[in-house]
């Protein structure tokens, strides 16, 4: 029991707990709306994007976060806007804003000189990464998510399965559009410190898909997406911790994991 709780002896590794689950659950909370509505890649365009934001806040000398999260919540309102507008397909918007905003933070940095950064920091994610700062603000902005995803829950739930039902009834679908657009923003943006941008969208999408293999009720599957984030990330970021691996990559690993055990145990039934 002891070796367990030797993971708590270190300042960086309860940080990097709290954070974690922290984003693990806001994270679980709105892939379940994600996923429904096709829009499960939207994490990993907007971690790119992310990406191309914190290069240029880099170079910029100025605050990562403040400069990157307005410039992730209006991609986010884009490409929600877009894909409803069908002018192009919400798939194809994504791959454009991902492959350019990767493709603009390494050029930047590449021609910038006297940047002294590591870009696998923000590629793969660092536990190391997280201040007391970052888990203050962070810690402060999730808790906002976790209340705006509970105020709009029953208008969230009706946009994910009809939105011109939803506009019937009264529901601002631009104002909740927004509203969510923010609430994804704030969770790619914060989750990237300790995931990176290349691994980030899998806390919002696994837990859901994983999730679906087991229940079939809206309400059922958010609450279990939340304990299998839970789950996933615990046994993760321990595996990390004591086989020396990279945090991301093991919190994934487990994931696909739990994925396939999930499955099999689901298709038994």
């Amino acid at each position: 029991m002891t070796d367990w709780l030797e993971i708590l002896n270190y300042g960086f590794m309860v940080r990097a707990i709290i954070m974690g689950l922290l984003v693990a659950i806001s994270a679980a909370l709105v892939g379940t709306s994600l996923v429904l509505r096709k829009n499960s890649m939207i994490g990993d365009g907007l971690s790119h994007v992310a990406f191309g934001a914190f290069a240029i806040a880099t170079v910029l000398q100025v605050a990562p976060l403040e400069f990157a999260l307005p410039i992730v919540v209006a991609t986010s309102v884009l490409i929600l806007r877009m894909g409803q507008k069908k002018r192009i397909q919400n798939d194809a918007t994504i791959a454009i804003l991902s492959a350019s905003a990767l493709a603009l933070g390494t050029f930047v940095i590449s021609i910038t000189k006297g940047v002294n950064t590591d870009i696998s920091n923000y590629l793969f994610g660092s536990i190391l990464a997280i201040s007391g700062k970052d888990l203050l603000v962070g810690g402060l902005l999730l808790a906002m998510v976790v209340v705006l995803y509970g105020l709009s829950y029953h208008r969230i739930f009706a946009l994910t399965f009809d939105e011109t039902f939803a506009r019937s009834t009264g529901v601002k679908v631009q104002i909740y559009d927004v509203i969510f657009a923010v609430i994804c923003s704030i969770i790619i943006v914060l989750g990237m410190r300790l995931l990176g941008a290349l691994l980030i969208s899998s806390l919002i999408v696994f837990p859901t898909v994983t999730a679906m293999q087991i229940c079939k009720n809206y309400n059922k599957v958010v609450l279990f997406a939340v304990v299998l984030a839970i789950l996933n990330f615990t046994i993760g970021i321990y595996l990390s911790f004591y086989l020396k691996t990279p945090t991301g990559a093991s919190i994934v690993l487990v994931s696909l994991v739990t994925l396939v055990i999930l499955s099999l145990v689901g298709h038994r039934k």
